[in-house]
């Protein structure tokens, strides 16, 4: 399963576009990248109503690969390696959506079935 990314999506396109896949789990976006198992400072989150022609480090456009047997961590980096947007994926908890950053190396099915309640 893949999502396109076009030059004249907001963020909150691509949010939009990842929760119909998964429902459970959210992108946010932010001003610079992160190494796997890391968070970004809260303070460097994008708004989603940001276009990303205005924030993106590789002006390019395209299809991120987010089939279910992806790892969080690969994602991640392939979000940055590919269009140049630094993402996180959180995951719903309760009323509370949580960093993946411990559980960055389980599959984006394995998460959105724990933000489910069913693991």
């Amino acid at each position: 399963m893949e999502i396109y990314i076009s030059e004249e999506d907001l963020l909150q396109n691509i949010q939009d576009k990842f929760q119909e896949a998964y429902p459970h789990l959210r992108l946010e976006f932010f001003k610079h990248p992160h190494e796997a198992g890391e968070g970004c400072p809260r303070n460097e989150k994008w708004p989603l109503d940001t276009p990303i022609e205005d924030i993106r480090m590789i002006h390019s456009f395209g299809w991120i690969d987010i089939s279910e047997d992806r790892t969080v961590a690969e994602l991640e980096k392939d979000f940055y390696r590919q269009i140049g947007l630094s993402v996180q994926v959180l995951r719903k908890s309760g009323l509370n959506w949580l960093l993946t950053t411990r559980t960055d190396h389980l599959t984006l099915k394995i998460q959105d079935e724990m933000g489910a309640g069913l693991l």
